[in-house]
């Protein structure tokens, strides 16, 4: 069994930054991806990034390519998700998963189901 549990979300002003912190503990080795999905009141889960644990390699949804970057500490255990430029339409419950037998590449971005390990979800506010 894996376990992972997100941190660092908040209140932001629009423009701002935050970074998200997923640590997992457990049977850790086994686990080939990790993801960010996101909810927000009303809509529909939605991918975020993705990351691959092995190479470091990841992918991010086009709302947020060029603004969120993924990064991996293996010693920690923990993927970091860091948040710049943010805007109110990046409010939003946002959650931490992770897989084996996942990898995600250019042409691939697991779903929610590929995954088989969520965390609770943390809250990022973006508003003035």
């Amino acid at each position: 069994q894996v376990q992972l549990v997100e941190s660092g979300g908040g209140l932001v002003q629009p423009g701002g930054s935050l970074r998200l912190a997923c640590a997992a503990s457990g049977f850790t080795s086994g686990l080939d991806a990790v993801g960010w999905f996101r909810q927000a009141p009303g809509k529909e889960r939605e991918k975020v990034s993705c990351i691959n644990l092995r190479d470091g390699s990841s992918r991010y949804a086009d709302s947020v390519k060029g603004r969120f970057t993924s990064l991996r500490d293996s010693a920690k255990n923990t993927v970091y998700l860091q948040m710049n430029s943010l805007k109110p339409q990046d409010t939003a419950v946002y959650y931490c998963t992770a897989a084996a037998y996942t990898r995600c590449s250019a042409d691939v971005f697991p779903t929610g189901g590929d995954f088989d390990y969520w965390g609770q979800g943390t809250q990022v506010t973006v508003s003035s």
